[in-house]
């Protein structure tokens, strides 16, 4: 009993990481015209600073990923999300780009860099046997953070003012995030939990290394990124183009949310059923397609139906990689095979933004960028085709 109760505040911690972090990254995306009308500064700049920190995220994923092997989810979440809360209360006195490019950089990178690698790197070792769909239950902690945070930011964006609206969110999030903290820690020793009895098999990372499986969902990750990026961090900015309010382009970010949750719960579960390769194929596939639909949609209520595919897409692919790593190559080394991958994948996630942004500026629409973005996802469908079948052990 004691063990149930430990995993279940796990699950609860992991769950409010994501939902803090998560959501108020994209709850971002409303305060791009206050900061164009207030500074002059262009959708590129201000994307270019957001981007920053997904390099970031991918950069510190991976000593965040060996720190938690060694150190254990509490003391690395309790000092990187502290950095996050940081940063939105600095975010607010920004006079200067460059002012914003450190904020984003150092504080929301901290942040960022280990909402993931920790958290599903926690659930993997504690849910042997049910990666998966523990992963997906952990990921709608994200789905609830974009479907509550936006609205929230929208109101006290009307109510007070951008800077005082993000003092606001900054101080939620320093509560939120320690109360998480403080209810993370790392399972007992494998002879203590029989479902865990293997949590220590599988590669080390220089095995690893050497396999094209492992690369192959470095790119993969790299491909599907900028669309995890720069959708979400412009959408609502997008509906407003398309002559809706703010308070309304808010709910676009509410549906992506809401049908993420199903993706994610969706994935989770099949993933453990019929394995990684399979997962990946349903999420691409659905990507690919509603990037084209993004790219051809201007009607108000068609674009709803477009970003609930998005969300569904967008929830299952956040879900699957983790479990597909310790499909493929065991719990040895996960932090460190999970956070090199999330690495390539913020590559791309940095290079989105500020594509999509700079197409915009240039060509005063989304559409290049949706099309942009879908010729990846096409490349990241033909990739994931070439991934062997599902392989609980694999000889490298």
């Amino acid at each position: 009993m004691p063990h149930i109760e430990t995993r279940t505040r796990v699950v609860f911690g992991a769950c409010l990481t994501q939902f803090t972090i998560i959501g108020l990254l994209f709850s971002f995306g409303l305060f791009f015209n206050p900061l164009q009308e207030e500074f002059g500064w262009s959708r590129t700049l201000i994307s270019s600073a957001s981007a920053l920190s997904f390099f970031m995220m991918g950069v510190l994923a991976i000593p965040g990923g060996r720190l938690n092997d060694r150190f254990g989810p509490r003391v690395v979440l309790t000092v990187t999300g502290t950095a996050y809360a940081v940063g939105f209360l600095l975010l607010s006195q920004v006079t200067a780009p460059w002012q914003m490019f450190l904020v984003f950089g150092i504080f929301m990178g901290l942040g960022l860099g280990t909402h993931d690698v920790v958290t599903l790197g926690t659930i993997a070792r504690w849910f042997e046997r049910r990666r998966g769909i523990m992963s997906g239950v952990v990921k709608t902690g994200t789905a609830l953070g974009q479907i509550s945070m936006p609205p929230i930011a929208a109101a006290l964006l009307l109510a007070y003012g951008w800077r005082q609206a993000l003092v606001f969110l900054g101080l939620a999030a320093l509560v939120l995030l320690l109360i998480a903290a403080r209810s993370m820690e790392s399972p007992p020793t494998p002879r203590d939990t029989p479902e865990n009895a293997n949590t220590d098999a599988g590669h080390s990372f220089a095995e690893v290394r050497r396999d094209r499986v492992f690369w192959a969902l470095c790119l993969i990750q790299f491909l599907f990124f900028p669309s995890m990026m720069s959708v979400p961090m412009h959408l609502a900015v997008h509906g407003t183009d398309l002559g809706m309010s703010t308070a309304t382009a808010s709910t676009l970010l509410s549906v992506l949310g809401a049908t993420s949750i199903a993706g994610r719960l969706t994935v989770g579960t099949v993933t453990d059923r019929i394995g990684g390769k399979r997962a990946f194929l349903m999420c691409f596939s659905i990507l690919l397609g509603s990037l084209l639909a993004f790219a051809a949609t201007t009607a108000h209520g068609l674009l709803y139906l477009v970003v609930a595919f998005y969300g569904f897409s967008h929830g299952g692919l956040f879900t699957v990689v983790s479990p597909t790593v310790a499909e493929y190559f065991g719990m040895r080394a996960h932090g460190a095979i999970f956070g090199t991958i999330l690495f390539f994948g913020t590559i791309g996630g940095s290079l989105g933004p500020i594509a999509v942004g700079w197409i915009f500026d240039t060509t005063d629409s989304y559409r290049l960028a949706f099309l942009m973005l879908a010729t990846m996802a096409a490349i990241g469908l033909a990739l994931v085709l070439s991934l062997p079948r599902r392989a609980a052990a694999r000889a490298l």
